[in-house]
């Protein structure tokens, strides 16, 4: 099969598109032969060696396909399954094997591409707003990268709440998206400050909850942002690592909380894995839940997709396809 391997950390020239031995499922896990394949900047992380993974490997967390295979085991899949997963490595390629636990069923109104961008950047914007920090009517939150694949969707999931949303941007073209998706308030990042604009959209009251997956650039700012007791919850760092934090900065913001994270801990179990993806692949089809798809790639021009994404020219979702 064709795969995208990683022998080295490093730039999107790491990305080699090659021949490799189509894997066979162990017990317990089904070969999945996929449709589509979810990008995801935690992929960047992995390629560059932030979040190390034992090279050489093969990068990708979430796809969705038709089971090929099962090994032995498995009960409740069948070859012809439709399927997808996040949180399962070795999706750049034409085949993947998954541990069956993790794999959910489609439903039949929801087609491979939809499933793929839904599936991780999804199943976070849930546990964001139904786990991390609960979302109640009429709290107020600040959503960082507002346009990007989770930020449109957890404009929507607030907006299902009945939250306000403030979203901070970086174009006038990604405000539009961000207010179509349903903001309340949007901040050009690149012209104003967006603390001071959160404090005086705020009236100086700050916001319950900042869902910020920037990092860096922003971390320190979206603290200043908290009302007192609020809620940073960091759950990515595209503009870098933030510097180490002394404790008694988060007593003088107001004593609020600071939270790194992950949707491999928000969905340990099957029964939680089975009700995020239940609720979000529920709302895709039913429409509720809007996913924009700007743009999909063949999976051999994984670099190419690593580059605009890192380049903050895509909006949304970015596919690659077998």
């Amino acid at each position: 099969m064709k795969a995208i391997v990683v022998e080295q950390y490093g730039g999107d020239e790491v990305l080699q598109y090659r021949d490799v031995e189509t894997p066979t499922p162990k017990a317990g896990e089904a070969l999945v032969k996929l449709g589509a394949i979810g990008l995801n900047f935690i992929d960047v992380y992995h390629r560059t060696g932030l979040y190390p993974m034992a090279l050489p490997f093969t990068p990708g967390s979430e796809g969705a396909g038709v089971v090929e295979a099962l090994g032995a085991g498995v009960n409740g899949l069948a070859v012809g399954d439709r399927v997808a997963y996040a949180s399962s490595p070795g999706s750049y390629a034409e085949y993947a094997c998954v541990a069956a636990e993790r794999l959910i069923k489609l439903p039949a109104n929801i087609d491979e591409s939809s499933a793929a961008a839904a599936m991780l950047q999804g199943m976070t914007a849930h546990y964001l707003v139904t786990s991390t920090y609960a979302l109640k009517r009429g709290d107020s939150t600040l959503v960082h990268a507002a346009a990007g694949g989770v930020g449109l969707l957890l404009i929507q999931m607030a907006k299902q709440i009945g939250a306000r949303v403030i979203g901070t941007v970086s174009t006038q073209a990604k405000a539009e998206l961000a207010k179509d998706a349903g903001a309340d308030e949007i901040i050009l990042y690149t012209e104003q400050d967006f603390e001071a604009e959160v404090k005086r959209i705020t009236d100086g009251k700050g916001v319950q909850v900042v869902y910020d997956s920037v990092g860096k650039t922003t971390f320190l700012k979206s603290l200043k942002c908290l009302a007192p007791r609020g809620m940073l919850a960091l759950f990515g760092q595209s503009s870098g690592t933030v510097e180490p934090v002394n404790p008694a900065l988060l007593a003088q913001q107001g004593s609020v909380f600071l939270t790194r994270p992950s949707l491999a801990h928000y969905s340990a179990t099957r029964a939680e894995l089975e009700w995020r993806a239940g609720e979000v692949l529920s709302w895709v089809a039913s429409g509720e839940l809007q996913l924009r798809i700007e743009k999909t790639f063949p999976l051999a021009e994984a670099a190419e997709a690593h580059r605009q994404l890192e380049g903050r020219k895509t909006t949304g979702k970015v596919l690659l396809i077998p």
